[in-house]
């Protein structure tokens, strides 16, 4: 497949003007776009050839949208770089995304620490799993903020990935500093690779960890409110199979973690319904505080509005939110800040 780049090519991919956003290719053929708009390989979209080498693919975007995307060879399934894009970031399946935001949109600044914010301590630890999870250890990040007075505690799934692309150390110091939260300490637990979705599919050998391994270390290396004095005064959070779960944890033990807070949950899956759903339908409602948000352009999309509309019947405490992107690390890192306010906010 040729690639002609000349000089009357614009400078970036893709042209925006207002709503209006133009993909653009050059050369004898092109590839497929695959992209948040359209769920990815499920329904690639077709560039329409407007000049000898130049193809365009044109689509209307609201302006506060950060997209993510592709180009694909159809007849090798092979992702092609984008030549007028440089921004690109993993997807977390072994490829690369590239990536722009709308004008309207921007990263969030509390990514960054701001010279004279107190930084919180992070220190890493190996716990014995005792066949609750795949493995004989599971790595389990602690996080210390910068305050000695008691904590609750929020504990993390993913951990390894809200630290290193969603940023969260740096978002909580920040909002911390900013008085926007109380503080709060973390526990964030690695997930456990290829077993990753069994461990957070409602397993309850995973809470069984939580309460075996993970409490124990937290309340012995942390300055942590006595959860027994304050019951459900814990928090858990988590991003698809991790926001899955972190409903499931709190349904299962809301007399600990009664603050829930789930990012893009994978409530339904390869056309069925997971176990929570029932939990929510027909179990007595447990006193949760719980925060969702969802991308407008994520196969998870309707299943989180399913989730949302049975919670509010049930008459949970629930908070809703729809941001405008897809199911990736940056538009949950971009919006969590959100969810931590509401959960654990000053007022």
């Amino acid at each position: 497949m040729g690639k002609i780049i000349t000089e009357e090519q614009p400078e970036s991919n893709p042209i925006i003007a207002g709503d209006s956003v133009t993909f653009v290719w050059h050369g004898d053929s092109a590839p497929a776009l695959i992209s948040d708009l359209s769920d990815w390989e499920i329904n690639p979209q077709t560039l329409e050839q407007t000049a000898a080498d130049q193809w365009v693919y044109q689509t209307q975007i609201p302006q506060d949208a950060y997209i993510e995307y592709a180009f694909l060879n159809l007849e090798t399934q092979e992702r092609i770089p984008d030549p007028l894009n440089p921004r690109s970031c993993p997807n977390g399946f072994g490829d690369n995304n590239h990536y722009f935001y709308m004008p309207g949109a921007a990263p969030s600044p509390l990514t960054r620490r701001p010279r004279g914010v107190p930084k919180g301590t992070l220190t890493r630890y190996q716990l014995a799993t005792d066949e609750l999870l795949v493995g004989r250890q599971r790595s389990v990040y602690l996080y210390k903020p910068p305050t000695d007075e008691p904590c609750p505690l929020v504990v993390v799934f993913d951990g390894q990935d809200y630290v290193r692309r969603g940023k969260l150390i740096q978002i909580v110091d920040n909002l911390i500093h900013q008085q926007r939260i109380r503080p709060i300490a973390l526990a964030l637990i690695y997930h456990g690779g290829n077993a990753r979705t069994q461990e957070y599919a409602c397993n309850d050998a995973t809470l069984g960890f939580l309460d075996s391994a993970v409490l124990p270390l937290a309340r012995k290396e942390l300055n942590l409110k006595d959860v027994s004095e304050v019951p459900g005064g814990y928090g858990v959070l988590g991003a698809s199979m991790g926001g899955l779960m972190a409903l499931y944890a709190g349904l299962r033990m809301p007399d600990i973690f009664g603050q829930v807070l789930s990012q893009s949950g994978a409530f339904r899956l390869f056309g069925y319904q997971m176990v929570v759903v029932d939990l929510v339908r027909y179990f007595p409602v447990q006193p949760l505080n719980i925060w969702m948000d969802t991308g407008r352009y994520e196969f998870l999309l309707q299943a989180n509005r399913d989730m949302h509309s049975l919670l509010v019947d049930r008459d949970y405490q629930v908070s809703y939110r729809e941001y405008p992107g897809g199911h990736n690390y940056t538009c949950w890192r971009d919006d969590i800040w959100r969810g931590l306010a509401y959960l654990f906010g000053e007022a």
